[in-house]
């Protein structure tokens, strides 16, 4: 009998080792699974915020680049003669606050006047000689350029030397 009992206890003793062994495995698969879902809500949450940005991003470049034009006219305003002073500091003011606003979201002007031609920032219009200055240097600007950050709203339309 004693036989016996023991055989029992060594059964029962290997079954709840198997059983632990199940358990551990179990175990190990499923937090091996919550590590992998918690990398990949990490991967989620990076690329969300990414593309939220680039998206942000985007719509501010549209809804500037609908602006420009305004900006443009008001600069031809201010550069047309008046003999009112009045009107023409007003209109001063309010291109300055325009470009300030511009400018506080990160929008910047290409300077093109003197500068060596680049097709990322330059549009050409026309080409002419002039020896006074160098090859493929900017003589005029036709409009003004913008740029948010380093990507190009509008390409300034220039005029290239040589």
């Amino acid at each position: 009998m004693e036989e016996n009992n023991e055989e029992i206890k060594k059964e029962e003793i290997k079954e709840e080792t198997t059983d632990v062994q199940k358990m551990q495995e179990e175990l190990e698969n499923t937090t091996d699974r919550l590590k992998r879902l918690m990398a990949e809500f990490d991967n989620f949450k990076k690329r969300n915020a990414k593309e939220r940005e680039m998206q942000y991003g985007s719509i501010l470049g549209d809804v500037i680049n609908g602006l420009l034009p305004v900006i443009d006219n008001l600069e031809k305003a201010a550069a047309a003669d008046t003999e009112d002073a009045n009107y023409k500091q007003g209109i001063d003011l309010v291109l300055k606050q325009f470009i300030d606003v511009l400018s506080s979201f990160g929008v910047q002007q290409i300077e093109s006047i003197g500068k060596i031609f680049d097709p990322e920032l330059h549009e050409a219009v026309s080409m002419v000689q002039d020896e006074n200055l160098g090859e493929k240097e900017i003589k005029e600007e036709f409009r003004k350029g913008y740029k948010l950050g380093d990507k190009v709203i509008r390409h300034a339309m220039v005029v290239v030397a040589n």
